[in-house]
């Protein structure tokens, strides 16, 4: 795939294009100009750090959509091994838009699923761009009982925009689908560590969103509705997007600030997408820690504090102020 730059990118890869156009005439001309080049390098990083780390969070939306950034399947090959992928919801059919198995993260079994968009109009068709119809609700859910029976814990990966909306998802319950998921993963006693690896839009991203830990990737954001929705509803256009995502308090910290996402997974600088190899290491270790403590948790201990965790998001104490 192409090398795909977002707006706030401009100015990086303005450079980035000085530096090539340099050393290719470095090269065409025989001229030593690595002092020169040395110096661009370095204005290239310090003007890729002080973007990334004043991005707006509608910055953050869009490198969170990028289409080059790793999606499930992705993180499946580079930090697992021995997966078996299993299909159907044994109800009505298979959804490409929500894939699972059994796999092993550094030898522990262990249940990992997730959303999955594509990454060319073909396979974007087939996996509906990454948004679940009911039957890829009740396939993650089959898997998670499998899981559950097998006493083998669970990993959900998130990213997408929110489940399917049209009449198909309507016609076979796709709300009775994601609201049945919310209650049976109160219930099932394993642990559950979900991540938020690109989007997290709204019911779409709850169905398989109930855990005992809730990673986010640092560029990534999970909300209630996308930024256009809410736009569309409050200002009746959704240009104002960008008004809305800060509305929201969508962004990695603002959810981590709020309590309801446990913790933050950094991400190479430019985002996962430029460097997949050390974003999978990353998360993967930090998966593997969190599942070696949840593990040491008595299973009613497990789900009496997931119960708690959940109950208390949203919660806030007011104090009287005097006259």
């Amino acid at each position: 795939m192409a090398n795909h730059s977002l707006a706030f990118e401009k100015p990086i890869v303005e450079l980035e294009n000085k530096l090539q156009e340099l050393r290719a005439f470095s090269e065409a001309q025989n001229i030593d100009v690595s002092a020169e080049l040395v110096e661009l390098e370095k204005k290239i990083s310090e003007t890729k750090r002080n973007i990334f780390q004043n991005l707006t969070p509608w910055d953050e939306v869009q490198l969170a959509r990028h289409p080059q950034r790793p999606y499930t399947l992705d993180y499946v090959e580079a930090m697992c091994t021995d997966f078996i992928e299993l299909h159907g919801d044994r109800h009505y059919a298979d959804d490409q838009a929500m894939v699972g198995g059994f796999a092993r993260l550094d030898n522990e079994p262990v249940m990992i699923l997730g959303t999955q968009k594509g990454r060319d109009v073909k396979s974007n068709v087939a996996r509906n761009f990454g948004m679940a119809y009911p039957e890829g609700y009740r396939k993650a859910l089959r898997l998670m009982k499998l899981a559950a029976k097998h006493a083998c814990p669970i990993l959900t990966l998130i990213d997408t925009a929110g489940a399917f909306p049209g009449i198909g998802g309507e016609e076979r319950h796709v709300a009775e689908a994601i609201a049945v998921n919310l209650r049976e993963l109160f219930l099932l006693p394993v642990p559950i560590i979900v991540t938020i690896i690109g989007e997290g839009g709204s019911g779409g991203a709850l169905g398989i969103g109930v855990g005992d830990r809730i990673l986010i990737l640092e560029h990534s954001y999970y909300s209630v509705i996308s930024p256009e929705g809410c736009a569309a509803i409050l200002w009746k256009d959704r240009a104002f997007a960008s008004q809305a995502a800060t509305a929201l308090k969508l962004t990695s910290k603002d959810l981590f600030k709020a309590g309801l996402v446990d913790e933050i997974v950094p991400e190479p600088l430019g985002g996962a997408h430029t460097d997949p190899k050390a974003m999978a290491a990353t998360l993967k270790q930090r998966l593997l820690t969190n599942l070696r403590e949840l593990k040491a948790v008595p299973a009613d201990v497990l789900l009496r504090q997931r119960y708690d965790k959940f109950r208390a998001m949203g919660v806030f104490e007011t104090e009287a102020v005097g006259g």
